[in-house]
């Protein structure tokens, strides 16, 4: 086995506590694969729970394009009769995005793990892996805890030191409704909770992996409840930018001419009773307002940012789903600086 299937080992032994055989592919196996193929890729044979499969670690220098990595992956399929996990030392967001629509196997050593083809035996194996796959989504005061606890690593408040009426106090949360959120992460396998008078929230991975986690079972919700037009920003109200309006402080993308703005529900709502919106519409207007489903001035407090727009990872999920080539490279630069 070469040295360079290492990480790979590691990452599975650490992400799904397993052990994983892995040798390179016997030269019989190698004969049966086109001379592209094997140019392509480096080739392992791999027992991954009880099941036989075949890595094919793209070789450095060879750029990934979906539609033919499926159609190698399935190539290799056919040929060997196995299932085919494509490793990758890094992968764009846009392409991750499209291998997963493909549902081809995938492995970012240290960064990602998809294997749809192995849910069953995963199941099957692995104790933990059946929580981490419920279909429901998070509350979204469940994913403002996550959230707050990724892009606030470098403060000196942190949750896990502080109990759940704290922690409530902190983020103007009611303590009912922190004890649903934290509930709802312990449900979908995240924190474990601690203590019995005073409760304390322990996160069970580390910020990177709990990302994963959660966009991989897509348990994430896009934080953005509603737009709507209007033609003047509400006065003496302090509002973030958002969308294409924020997008250009984390990336490379340009500045778009529409304006974009966050609004958390309440005040939003609170706005449109006392008739404070002008000229409110769905269609258009100088300014859109963003209608969020938390506060997004409360989650970026204390952060060290003076730009003026909403956290990263939200607006992540804002605008996450579109088509857009260039909105989604400026995803990928997202979580290069935050997550990966």
């Amino acid at each position: 086995m070469e040295y360079k299937m290492m990480d790979t080992i590691r990452y599975i032994q650490e992400t799904l506590n397993i052990e994983t055989l892995v040798a390179p592919i016997a030269k019989s196996y190698r004969a049966r694969l086109p001379i592209y193929i094997q140019e392509t890729y480096d080739l392992y044979n791999a027992t991954l729970f009880n099941t036989e499969i075949i890595f094919a670690e793209l070789k450095a220098g060879n750029e990934i394009s979906i539609q033919q990595t499926d159609k190698q992956v399935q190539l290799i399929k056919n040929q060997l009769q196995r299932k085919v996990v494509v490793v990758l030392k890094n992968v764009a967001a846009y392409n991750r995005k499209r291998l997963i629509e493909k549902g081809i196997n995938f492995i970012v050593p240290g960064k990602q793990l998809y294997l749809p083809d192995l849910l069953v035996d995963l199941r099957e194996s692995y104790s933990n892996f059946r929580a981490k796959q419920k279909k429901e989504k998070l509350l979204p005061s469940a994913q403002f805890v996550l959230i707050y606890h990724i892009i606030h690593r470098y403060n000196e408040w942190k949750l896990e030191e502080h109990s759940f009426k704290e922690i409530a106090k902190k983020i103007d949360y009611t303590p009912m409704a922190i004890t649903n959120a934290i509930d709802n992460l312990k449900y979908h396998g995240m924190v474990d909770v601690l203590g019995e008078k005073e409760k304390y929230i322990r996160f069970k991975y580390e910020r990177q992996e709990l990302w994963n986690i959660a966009e991989q079972q897509q348990l994430l919700v896009n934080p953005v409840l509603k737009k709507v037009f209007i033609d003047e920003k509400p006065r003496d109200l302090f509002l973030l930018e958002s969308n294409l309006s924020a997008l250009p402080e984390y990336t490379d993308l340009n500045p778009s001419k529409q304006q974009y703005y966050a609004i958390e529900k309440t005040v939003f709502y609170g706005l449109q009773k006392s008739n404070a919106l002008v000229n409110i519409n769905e269609h258009e207007g100088r300014f859109v307002l963003e209608v969020w489903k938390y506060n997004p001035l409360t989650l970026v407090d204390q952060l060290p940012n003076e730009l003026g727009v909403v956290d990263p990872l939200s607006l992540y999920l804002s605008v996450k789903d579109s088509k857009d080539e260039r909105i989604e490279i400026a995803l990928d630069q997202i979580l290069e600086k935050f997550i990966w």
